[in-house]
């Protein structure tokens, strides 16, 4: 089999909901990062690229019409580029990562482009189509994040618990308190902090501006979700799902927009166009579980891509496991023996500080992964999320 390495990527910064990044159409959203790989390398030969993997949770708005295709023919690529959007929700562009890796070793794909995008801020509102003539019951549905135009089938057999409902089902599940989901939330603020401070994350982000309608364009650098808190104003926010609960807006990740894109080669295609990889991609696998727990999920993709890999969660020197809520980290941790400070999970912040863009998440994991290792002398980087509806997502690097 081929190996399949990562040779770099990009990333946009994170924008808040109804921030910096608002402004910006999804698809030209999803068009930055590429255009940036394309113009960084200026002799690599870009026809020779055999796909595009792009993850979109979405796709109800201007990112519909298959976003991945959009974007790279806005960012400059030559339209016979081919492009194809992924949808595994949350775990969107991580599927993309591990897609594009199985094409190249097995030697169907030799230079792929795979990522995701995601404007939270310009989520439509969607409406249904009437069910017989003259009819006046219209319901408008807010697209953003979570259920939409219910199956009531799918109600009645799983139930449709909204994404911190199911992060407060772990917490009674596996009882986890409140101060714990708090502790948890300072600490990514304050890993992401220093991370930001020693310039970790600069080698990632490329510059987004942002034309104004008057006065000068904004140059957005840095991700905007990040801020300064303590435990005592964490603990002071009130729980979203009921008075009694314990998630809040503080120990759960935010609604964000954003895109990535990774840069993967074969072996002969890094020795073709003189690529410097980065990291390989060793594994992926993805599980199943209860809607009402997905959560939970990254646990049983977790145990299948360490079988797969034929390593253990001990030789792991980073584990990038997306911070979705709190409470949904801790409660996997936990299940692997894992104290809830330790340094080998998000050692450099996670989505609970930087924010989850849904479609755009999973390629930033990989990205933090393969720098960490990089910088660190690490070898093995774990990535996992959970999933909506009930799954699991994870993948393997090995540093170069």
């Amino acid at each position: 089999m081929n190996n399949a390495w990562l040779c770099d990527g990009v990333r946009t910064p994170f924008g808040k909901l109804n921030g910096c990044l608002s402004t910006i159409r999804a698809d030209d959203l999803a068009a930055l990062p590429l255009k940036t790989l394309f113009e960084r390398y200026p002799r690599l030969d870009w026809e020779a690229l055999d796909d595009v993997l792009y993850g979109c949770a979405n796709q109800a708005g201007e990112d519909n019409r298959n976003v991945a295709r959009m974007a790279l023919l806005l960012a400059g690529l030559p339209p016979c580029v081919p492009g194809a959007t992924i949808n595994r929700l949350c775990g969107s562009s991580l599927d993309a990562v591990a897609t594009a890796a199985r094409a190249i070793k097995s030697a169907e794909a030799g230079l792929v482009i795979a990522g995701g995008v995601e404007s939270m801020s310009r989520a439509p509102f969607v409406m249904g189509k009437a069910e017989q003539a003259f009819s006046r019951h219209m319901q408008l549905e807010d697209t953003t994040m979570g259920w939409r135009l219910i199956n009531p089938l799918m109600q009645a057999r799983y139930g449709v618990d909204s994404m911190p409902q199911t992060a407060e089902n772990l917490a009674q599940k596996f009882t986890i308190s409140r101060a714990d989901q708090d502790a948890y939330a300072l600490r990514s603020q304050q890993r992401t902090a220093s991370a930001r401070q020693r310039g970790f994350y600069q080698p990632q982000l490329m510059e987004v501006i942002v034309p104004q309608r008057k006065g000068d364009a904004l140059r957005i650098e840095h991700d905007e979700h990040p801020r300064s808190t303590t435990l005592e104003l964490l603990s002071r926010l009130k729980p979203v799902v009921h008075p009694e609960g314990s998630v809040t807006a503080g120990n759960a990740s935010g609604l964000n927009d954003g895109a990535c894109a990774l840069l993967l080669a074969s072996d002969s295609a890094v020795n073709h166009h003189h690529l410097q990889p980065m990291a390989r991609v060793v594994a992926s696998a993805v599980s199943g579980i209860e809607p009402s727990i997905m959560g939970f999920g990254p646990a049983g993709a977790i145990r299948k891509v360490l079988a797969l890999a034929g390593l253990t969660l001990a030789q792991m020197d980073v584990i990038e496991l997306n911070e979705a809520f709190a409470a949904q980290v801790l409660a996997v941790t936990r299940e692997f023996g894992l104290p809830d400070d330790t340094p080998q999970v998000n050692p450099n912040g996670g989505a609970i500080a930087l924010g989850h863009p849904l479609g755009a998440s999973g390629a930033r994991l990989v990205m933090n992964a393969a720098w960490q290792l990089k910088n660190s002398g690490g070898r093995y980087g774990l990535c996992a999320m959970c999933i909506g509806v009930g799954q699991g997502i994870a993948l393997i690097i090995e540093r170069s």
